[in-house]
């Protein structure tokens, strides 16, 4: 994005090596489509990496944000803060989705997330190294931790909706059980690997 003239000036969708119809798609739609290695930090670097503008915006493939993203974010950085996030609802009535989702907006680690979206300063970015390069899940968090050490972060009082077919397919309480326990195994320092294989054997 541009932060001065709040038009959005680059818009990628990086492909890690899909096997759907996913990049005829960002491109009927108007996205520039990137190629690179497997894994949402690598994903998210190469873009990074390629991008022009000194304000940038990580959102999920299945997050959709509001229409007003481009303003909300610049205002924020206005604001001061030069990271930060949306609160998110799901594409469900489901009442104990609309529970889980209520949570997003109290300024608590636990409560992050990638599908909340991220934006952030090319130059904090810059700053931070990025997204780790060894992580292959949890990486936004230890980007965030990283980050609130220094600067103050945002949490958008806006929702970006995200879809819901994770807990329709595995079940409500499988995926928050999956999700627990991989944060922990963040909190108290597991290997990468160790933290996939859980992630992996717990949900389909």
């Amino acid at each position: 994005m541009d932060n001065g003239g709040e038009s959005l000036k680059e818009l990628f969708v990086v492909d890690g090596g899909s096997t759907d119809n996913t990049c005829a798609l960002a491109k009927a739609a108007g996205a520039t489509v990137l190629h690179s290695p497997t894994g949402r930090a690598a994903q998210m670097n190469f873009g990074a990496s390629q991008a022009t503008g000194d304000l940038l915006y990580f959102v999920h493939a299945d997050t959709r944000p509001p229409l007003t993203y481009m303003q909300d974010i610049i205002s924020a950085v206005k604001e001061g803060y030069p990271i930060g996030c949306f609160r998110f609802q799901f594409d469900s009535n489901r009442f104990i989705l609309k529970v889980n989702a209520y949570f997003t907006r109290f300024d608590k680690m636990w409560c992050r997330g990638g599908d909340q979206t991220l934006f952030v300063t090319r130059k904090v970015f810059d700053e931070l190294n990025g997204f780790s390069s060894k992580y292959r899940i949890m990486e936004e968090y230890d980007f965030i931790k990283r980050a609130r050490k220094k600067y103050s972060f945002k949490i958008i009082p806006k929702d970006v909706i995200i879809s819901a077919r994770k807990y329709e397919h595995n079940g409500y309480f499988r995926v928050q059980i999956a999700n627990l326990i991989v944060f922990n195994m963040y909190r108290l320092g597991y290997s990468q690997d160790e933290m996939v294989s859980a992630y992996r054997r717990l949900l389909k």
